[in-house]
């Protein structure tokens, strides 16, 4: 780095040590918000008004209502009105020639809470640790990007490239905010997708994808069984071809670059239903559940492999009475190149603020690879907070992480958009 970058990267860390209150503050405020998947409206508002008092230039982006008609669309579980829940995009404007733009994106939404956790959007802290539904996954990563614009906003910095963050609704469910701006033209050189990563640099993303199986069977009363089908025993038979081949898609998986030591692949059966009542032998069975997969393997294979399985290894019946569907989340994996500028200048920038250099694959999915397979934006996800704790009642996130994740994303910006004269 040159002189004057050094001399940079401590007065980054000077300003961002000192915002240990100013991130708790902001932190609890947006976790009292309930923002779960159609509750985004109220803290799109905040942060809209919260980024304006920064200076910044913002705009509230409506969802499209045919973005339902778009092939990569996730359908959540509930399809609900986009009236009056926008994306919220901020804008730090460059000037100057031969610098890059970049992305700063992360989700307002959260998933619902446990029914027993009462005070879910009450925040707690405890010892420099933020707990509650939202600190890690990911109002925390809203909080980072906040504070490594206003780190470059009190320096006074002016940078070549343009900076746009967004905070997007939606990404619990598959990534239908992201999905909407990419297929509104919004581009950059590069995007950073802000999650719980440990302060882990991950340019390879694990791809997941829902299914839904139904299978058909012969109701007749439990006295003359041996005339019926039951639905629900060729369902165990599915449910063995699912294991089956969930370890061969492991054995398939060996080896992939970044992944190496996770057990990133998996088939799991999350939901199941079947029969209406104790003396029939049930007409009907329906498992729900999903697949993790690695960079090797396409949605596209996914898909025609499941199939296969139960067509190859199912009884004459289950091969004429089962129904396929991929109705919900449907995530592809993604992974760009390690040499890529956008990996090692992260990866650079987080040494010079004192966090080991870990350029890993990222076993959990997000919207990540909209950027790369829509937008054909490369990408890389990082940010503070354990993703162990999301979607659990233990959520919690470290300041400290908060404030450390921040002063590396700040001096990234400064290296990635570069410095106008």
């Amino acid at each position: 780095m040159f002189d004057i970058q050094n001399k940079l990267v401590g007065d980054v860390k000077t300003f961002i040590q000192g915002q240990d209150e100013a991130v708790t503050q902001l932190l609890c405020s947006l976790m009292r918000f309930p923002s779960t998947t159609g509750n985004e409206g109220e803290i799109q508002l905040f942060l809209d008004r919260e980024l304006k008092e920064m200076g910044l230039e913002t705009s509230l982006v409506l969802i499209p209502g045919k973005l339902t008609d778009d092939e990569e669309y996730s359908f959540p579980e509930r399809v609900m009105s986009y009236e009056g829940r926008p994306n919220c995009v901020a804008y730090r404007r460059g000037r100057g020639s031969g610098g890059r733009s970049l992305i700063l994106n992360t989700h307002v939404d959260v998933v619902p809470p446990e029914k027993t956790w009462v005070d879910a959007f009450n925040p707690r802290v405890e010892a420099g640790v933020i707990y509650g539904r939202g600190a890690c996954d990911a109002k925390g990563q809203i909080v980072t990007i906040v504070t490594a614009l206003k780190a470059l906003n009190a320096l006074g910095l002016t940078l070549k490239g343009d900076v746009m963050a967004q905070f997007v609704i939606e990404e619990e469910p598959g990534g239908n905010g992201s999905l909407a701006l990419l297929r509104q033209g919004f581009w950059a050189d590069g995007a950073i997708v802000v999650e719980a990563t440990g302060m882990r640099v991950h340019p390879a993303n694990r791809g997941a994808i829902w299914f839904r199986i139904s299978v058909d069977g012969k109701s007749v009363h439990m006295s003359r069984v041996k005339e019926g089908v039951s639905a629900v025993k060729e369902m165990m038979r599915v449910i063995q071809i699912l294991e089956d081949y969930e370890r061969r898609l492991i054995e398939d998986s060996r080896g992939q670059p970044l992944f190496e030591g996770y057990d990133a692949v998996q088939v799991n059966v999350g939901m199941m239903h079947g029969g209406e009542w104790p003396s029939m032998v049930p007409a009907k069975a329906v498992i729900e559940g999903g697949v993790g997969f690695l960079p090797n393997k396409m949605m596209s294979d996914i898909k025609r492999e499941l199939e296969a399985a139960i067509l190859t290894h199912g009884d004459e019946w289950l091969k004429q009475h089962f129904k396929l569907e991929f109705p919900k989340l449907h995530n592809a994996s993604y992974a760009i190149p390690v040499n890529h500028p956008l990996v090692t200048t992260l990866a650079q920038s987080c040494e010079d603020v004192g966090l080991p250099m870990k350029v890993t694959g990222w076993i959990s999915s997000c919207d990540a690879r909209l950027f790369w397979h829509v937008g054909k934006i490369p990408v890389v996800v990082f940010g503070p907070g354990n993703i162990g704790y999301a979607h659990s009642t233990l959520e919690q996130i470290k300041v400290e992480d908060i404030l450390k994740s921040a002063e590396a994303l700040t001096t990234f910006i400064i290296q990635w958009c570069g410095l106008a004269d």
